[in-house]
């Protein structure tokens, strides 16, 4: 017992689990844009295999956000019981200038690369759109100011009225009962997760206090079984459908993540250190992926699309683009704070002597590409 409580938290005492799964969710959301706006066009002929990584990203999405808002929703009881004024300051204020200061920067390295499939915008009228109603793929940081100042304000609310109510909001989005645009339906549907995750965070840390192997496999089972079975009745935007099988994915999710913190300590301190850091993947490999595109249409493609090159290719490419792109974001990341850009992450960066990265506390733009 000793032995798993060393290997499940940090140095200093901070739980490890949940940065392992932030890691893991970071990777995912960055495989999930490889495949979604590159492997798929590029013109593989390995027969199922592209279809097959297609499936495996694709069932992987009841877990990608819903854990991460989960995650983030597990550490906000400080900053949501805080005064508003420093609700407002350090996480409201905070996330929404991230949001609207990428979106401008998002905005400018998109017009480099007008054939990216990806919500941009292409007027005055459009950008505002986006900062206000309409969110980009940079969605993530929209919700999360939302979602900081609607816990705040329900806070009085008794979680048996919140946490279904939120249920029910979740239902009505995924099946696509309530008004949209870009991501919006991504921000409404994550919701109960951040929340559920607030208040209920003593029962999930119980729940993640008795992880096992077996039960780890079980709750796999659980959450396959329930996206297989979405899948093949075509159930995704049945209403209650969709919260129900994320809510099976993120407790998988949950029992992963402490497994591997606990057995697997180098692989779990190198998710969890990239868990710290989600903030620089986020932002910007969705354009380093633009850019590096653009640099191989430039260069002629040279990708080999069939025969044995092109089968082993077409199995590995997205792992490598994957691995690829998050190095290069951290690359990216440490020269911005080397130089003193350290504020294009937030408040909490420092410059290159006391190196801190950012992390995120982690188009209908089409539905199909959304993290």
């Amino acid at each position: 017992m000793a032995d798993d409580v060393t290997a499940s938290t940090g140095a200093r005492g901070r739980e490890l689990w949940p940065d392992v799964a932030k890691g893991l969710c970071i990777v995912l959301v960055v495989l999930w844009h490889v495949v979604t706006k590159h492997y798929r066009d590029v013109g593989w002929e390995a027969g199922l295999v592209p279809a097959a990584w297609s499936f495996s990203t694709a069932q992987l999405a009841p877990m990608r956000m819903p854990l991460f808002f989960a995650v983030s929703g597990l550490f906000a009881a400080s900053a949501v019981s805080a005064p508003w004024r420093d609700l407002l300051r350090r996480r409201v204020w905070r996330f929404a200038g991230l949001y609207a200061l990428w979106l401008l920067i998002h905005t400018a390295l998109f017009s480099l690369t007008p054939g990216v499939d990806t919500a941009r915008a292409r007027s005055l009228t459009e950008l505002v759109e986006h900062l206000l109603l309409s969110p980009t793929n940079l969605w993530y940081l929209y919700a999360l100011a939302l979602y900081f100042l609607l816990a705040k304000v329900t806070a009085r609310v008794p979680t048996v009225w919140l946490l279904p109510l939120a249920f029910l909001v979740s239902a009505a989005a995924s099946a696509d009962l309530l008004p949209d645009g870009g991501n919006r339906w991504q921000v409404t549907q994550n919701l109960v997760f951040f929340l559920g995750a607030l208040r209920l965070r003593v029962p999930v840390r119980r729940f993640a206090d008795r992880a096992t192997v077996p039960r780890t496999a079980l709750a796999l089972v659980l959450y396959a079984g329930a996206s297989a079975a979405m899948g093949l009745l075509g159930a995704r935007q049945v209403y209650g459908v969709w919260p129900a099988v994320s809510v099976t994915a993120v407790l998988f999710g949950v029992l992963l993540a402490v497994v591997v913190a606990r057995r697997m300590p180098r692989g779990a301190r190198g998710l969890a250190w990239l868990g710290t850091r989600t903030l620089p993947v986020y932002v910007l490999h969705l354009p380093l992926l633009a850019l590096l595109d653009r640099g191989a249409g430039a260069l002629g493609g040279g990708i080999p699309t069939n025969g044995p090159l092109g089968t082993v290719l077409a199995v590995v490419e997205p792992l490598l683009l994957t691995a690829l792109l998050v190095w290069l974001c951290l690359l990216v990341h440490g020269r911005l704070l080397a130089v003193g850009l350290g504020g294009l992450f937030g408040p909490t960066e420092h410059g290159p002597r006391g190196r801190r990265a950012g992390s995120v506390s982690s188009p209908r733009g089409p539905r199909a590409s959304s993290p």
